[in-house]
């Protein structure tokens, strides 16, 4: 088979290198993909960017590809399932429609309400006098979303109305373009944050193993909101009990809510969830894979993944099982100067030549420049370890973190150290 993975982050490059192993794959493309997924074996890059629809269609017909899997939220949310399927050409992913779990905000606040799925207090906003009035008739802590895609970065937490209120007018007044012309507006949740990932096929699903993300830039979980600065798997605060009640009150009512609708999910789902004192509450929907969490589930996946999608795209999720390695991964990203507000692009990289066998170093932000891998984004790259514990793959990345040159380079340093496996 011949697959297609759209995109050009850590997590396109986590699915390649993953999907390149298969035995059933005679070739992995990627589109645009990046500097790290030029260097693999079996993998070839193709020069067509994520949200070109249609010169992702012309790569598909051309190169028959049998199977094209979607990396990121754009092209999901524009509706190229949809496309693809007019012209019978396998496509994994929801349809554009079915994508607005993760398009709108508002729509998913609607959805888990409607279907009576557990999330927090919320209201939706287009008008910065009733956010006011809003905010000022219910004191506490809150969290400002922008309502449309913002990059993982619109949104807020807001520990006091001034905050909030700064952060809603920001966004209304189109901090965010299009995105933030619609804000939700709910309560803070307290708790512990984990990532729950599933593969439907429209009837039946499979589950990876849990994982969890660090938003915030800074140590201690300080600095602006972004999009993952590291991630680790398995989430520790998910036990085998837990995670059998998330299975039945978020994901199976989640997936059920959607036929009902009308909509026949096939793809990944993301649950970001909050582990509160009244059990897990839905903090966000994402239609596809995230990105950091992708690359340590990728490192302990041990079934075919091309298998698993190609079921997946076909209907016949019923007859697979998962295998997972039973150590625990992680990993940090590596971001650029001024990251996420401004960050610094076209600085050479060095040390990517090393080889370690405990890691994988998985670009993101990367392109070639005249022989030299040079940054291109915000996210730089992942660099992502198996180990015995957690304490023991921590190492084996910050270690080989030490060999890696950026200038000005940004990276936490606690990734799996806060204090994680005790719910409220």
């Amino acid at each position: 088979m011949k697959i297609l993975i759209v995109g050009s982050g850590g997590r396109e490059h986590a699915l390649a290198w993953k999907a390149a192993q298969s035995p059933l794959a005679s070739e992995v493309l990627v589109a645009p993909g990046n500097a790290g997924t030029a260097r693999e074996p079996r993998i070839r890059n193709i020069p067509v960017e994520a949200t070109d629809i249609d010169g992702l269609i012309a790569v598909a017909q051309d190169l028959r590809v049998d199977l094209t899997i979607v990396g990121p939220e754009a092209p999901l949310v524009a509706g190229i399932v949809d496309r693809f399927a007019k012209l019978g050409l396998a496509c994994l992913g929801p349809t554009a429609a079915a994508a607005r779990l993760e398009g709108s905000k508002s729509f998913a606040k609607e959805f888990l309400a409607r279907h009576r799925i557990p999330t927090a207090r919320h209201e939706t906003f287009t008008d910065v006098a009733a956010a006011a009035r809003y905010l000022k008739d219910h004191p506490g802590a809150h969290v400002v979303k922008a309502d449309g895609l913002a990059s993982g970065k619109g949104v807020v937490v807001a520990e006091e109305e001034k905050t909030a209120l700064e952060a809603a007018t920001s966004m209304l007044n189109g901090e965010f373009g299009d995105a933030g012309r619609r804000i939700v507006i709910e309560e803070r949740l307290i708790g512990v944050e984990a990532s729950f990932i599933v593969l439907a096929d429209g009837l039946d699903y499979v589950a990876f193993p849990t994982s969890e993300d660090h938003k915030r830039r800074d140590d201690g979980d300080r600095g602006p909101n972004t999009g993952g600065m590291g991630a680790f798997s398995p989430a520790s605060a998910v036990d085998a009990p837990l995670e059998a009640v998330i299975r039945a009150h978020i994901i199976e009512p989640t997936l059920r809510g959607l036929k009902d609708d009308g909509h026949h999910y096939r793809g990944f789902l993301y649950a970001g969830l909050m582990l509160t004192a009244d059990g897990p509450k839905v903090l966000e929907f994402n239609c596809r894979f995230g990105d950091p969490e992708t690359q340590p589930i990728m490192m302990r996946l041990r079934s075919d993944l091309v298998a698993l999608t190609h079921a997946a795209a076909t209907g016949q999720l019923g007859k697979v099982a998962l295998e997972i390695d039973p150590r625990p991964a992680l990993c940090v990203v590596l971001a650029a100067p001024g990251y996420p507000a401004a960050p610094r692009t076209g600085d050479p990289i060095g040390g990517l030549d090393a080889t370690d066998p405990e890691c994988r170093v998985f670009h993101a932000g990367t392109r070639d420049k005249d022989g030299q891998v040079v940054s291109s984004g915000g996210r730089v790259l992942g660099i992502t370890s198996l180990g015995a514990t957690l304490e023991e793959a921590r190492e084996h990345v910050y270690r080989r973190l030490q060999g890696i040159t950026l200038d000005g380079a940004l990276y936490r340093r606690d990734i799996g150290r806060r204090p994680y496996g005790v719910r409220p």
